[in-house]
């Protein structure tokens, strides 16, 4: 097939809440799938399953008459503006700064002159990555270890709902790709969309991304019940006149910030498709946990007790062993837990913050409450819930297929890995789409799957390291890139492969941590031997500058970007370098 059709021409009428290519037969689940063909549907396993992906409804097909690509432009980009501090010292107020330049890598080809006039769009989306919406009041966060790292718990973690509806609005407001003016083809968050692993949290990031009500509240109903009113010094306590350790570097007293954190967010859902991929605190308690973790811990979660204070010592010693993986199935923390049962306060119990599985993970994205714009599923189907897997493919335009892994160890720690059947599908996906571009998604990056820890859920496969995967999609041409994050901090990695066979991996910001950023990435064919791949960031539709009297949404989500930016303990590196910003990869032709 060719591999230079435009994607102004493949994807009319995207944006008008057309599913991409069908999506819905297309495509194809981990274990059972469909192949990528252009025009049709083979299931790989049963042929019950094959007679199902036959009827699976595709999309409605309406002739449209193919919009014209809008011009580039830079508004709403961190090409036009970047939120920058406006004082030099202690608490820093936020406003608007200057934008940050794109820059050319040619580490895998040479970029060749002319190409700007040459080039045609084949594919464009956005990355949502590390979203980390918390469920605060939650009983088993680790919030006392910031007694031996102040960066363990944040003084603006009880605003990450309304932060990711900010960047929704962001979205929903771009005109287009900022460089080819291409429509946009849909969202794919890669990982780390819910913090804690519970239920409470999963229902705000459907709704967020789907639109929909969200009260980010838990317990009771009339009240916070936290760290941020325990009186502790160790914590920003908004709402009192308290000299905590937050505000003596500067972070102010807000009377009435709790009571605005948990009221009601209203978010107006993507006006684009989108697409899930799981993480490790998605699929994990606390993100480290396996899934199959102690008991003790799924009762505490949902429990009327809080540990809220240890000793430095106490602290040092419990991130020591989840740093280190000393106790990936959680006995451990349970011990620990028990010895300062004496020492927590109590909290109104709630069942919704249950630790939910995998399946329940799957059943969330496959209930029509949560379609939004679609597609059915987001990537999932019934297959992954029959299969019990979490990776899939799908047909972005003609030309480029996606590709979600799942790189979650189900064994427990918070790094990651894939299992032999996940990495041979992979290899058959590819192998069976050579006539397309590829995309691989993941949470994961190359260098963080070390973790090759056992699944319970299957004992006797074997668990398979990054560089594994790097070689397997260095065989195929046709992968231009591996998109991911889990490491908070925007890098982006040539890989190079005998026979010239290269592709881009781009790693990007969390939506948690400042700069607290999301990524355009933009596929295009220059026409002379050479593709180009443009990555732009973006920053959620909130003014870069706070006014501590509005307390509003829009006023929360301002307040969200400053309070990251001054987090005690906070990495001021996680913008990355220019060349991992606002960038052209270049890559030639496989």
């Amino acid at each position: 097939m060719s591999r230079t059709r435009s994607v102004v021409t493949s994807a009319s009428g995207v944006h008008r809440r057309t599913v991409l290519a069908a999506a819905g037969a297309v495509t194809l689940s981990a274990g059972v799938g469909y192949a990528l063909h252009p025009t049709d549907s083979h299931a790989a396993a049963t042929d019950s399953q094959a007679a199902a992906a036959s009827e699976a409804p595709v999309a409605a097909s309406r002739k449209v008459t193919p919009a014209a690509p809008l011009a580039p432009y830079t508004k709403g980009t961190t090409l036009a503006s970047v939120a920058a501090p406006r004082n030099s010292s202690g608490y820093r107020r936020l406003g608007d700064g200057p934008g940050w330049k794109r820059v050319v890598r040619g580490e895998l080809a040479a970029a060749k002159s002319g190409r700007a006039d040459r080039r045609t769009a084949l594919a464009a989306f956005v990355q949502f990555t590390d979203l980390h919406l918390m469920d605060v009041q939650h009983p088993l966060r680790l919030e006392y270890l910031r007694s031996h790292d102040p960066h363990a718990w944040r003084p603006h973690e009880a605003l990450t709902v309304p932060g990711a509806v900010s960047l929704v609005e962001r979205v929903n407001a771009l005109r287009g790709a900022p460089v080819t003016g291409a429509p946009l083809h849909f969202v794919m968050t890669t990982g780390d969309n819910t913090d804690n692993n519970a239920h409470s949290e999963l229902e705000w990031f459907m709704k967020v991304m789907s639109g929909g009500r969200i009260t980010p509240n838990t317990g009771d109903p009339r009240h916070y019940e936290g760290v941020q009113n325990s009186g502790l010094k160790l914590y920003w306590q908004p709402d009192s006149t308290t000299r905590d350790g937050d505000k003596a570097l500067g972070f102010p007293h807000l009377k009435g910030f709790l009571a605005a954190s948990g009221r009601e967010v209203r978010s107006p859902g993507l006006n684009l498709p989108w697409y899930s991929t799981v993480g490790n605190h998605d699929a994990l308690p606390l993100g480290c946990y396996g899934s199959h973790a102690d008991p003790y811990l799924a009762e505490a979660a949902i429990g009327g007790k809080k540990l809220m204070s240890v000793s430095a010592a106490d602290a040092r010693k419990l991130q020591d062993a989840i740093k280190n993986a000393k106790d990936p199935r959680g006995g451990g923390y349970r011990d620990f837990l028990r010895a300062h049962a004496r020492a927590m306060r109590s909290v109104t119990p709630d069942e919704k913050r249950a630790p939910y599985t995998q399946a329940d993970y799957l059943k969330a994205h496959l209930d029509p409450a949560h379609q939004g714009h679609g597609p059915a599923g987001h990537g999932y189907s019934s297959a992954n819930l029959d299969a019990g897997t979490q990776y899939y493919a799908f047909r972005v335009s003609g030309d480029v297929i996606g590709i979600s892994l799942d790189t979650t160890d189900a064994g427990g720690h918070y790094d990651g890995s894939i299992g032999t059947a996940q990495l041979t599908w992979l290899a058959r996906t590819l192998k069976e789409n050579k006539d397309a571009y590829a995309i691989v998604f993941s949470h994961h990056t190359s260098k963080t799957m070390t973790n090759t820890r056992s699944d319970p859920a299957r004992p006797g496969e074997r668990r398979h390291d990054g560089a594994e995967v790097v070689s397997v999609l260095s065989a195929h041409p046709g992968v231009l890139a591996w998109v991911n994050g889990h490491i908070h901090k925007n890098v982006i990695t040539p890989h190079k492969a005998s026979g010239g066979r290269s592709f881009w991996e781009i790693s990007t910001a969390s939506h948690v941590d400042h700069p607290q950023l999301a990524r355009v990435v933009e596929v295009v064919d220059n026409k002379d031997g050479t593709l180009s791949l443009f990555t732009t960031l973006i920053e959620s539709a909130a003014p870069h500058r706070t006014d501590y009297t509005d307390l509003t949404q829009t006023g929360l989500a301002a307040l969200y970007r400053e309070l990251s930016f001054n987090a005690p303990g906070a990495n001021k590196t996680l913008a990355g370098a220019a060349a991992d910003r606002n960038t052209e990869l270049v890559l030639k032709k496989g």
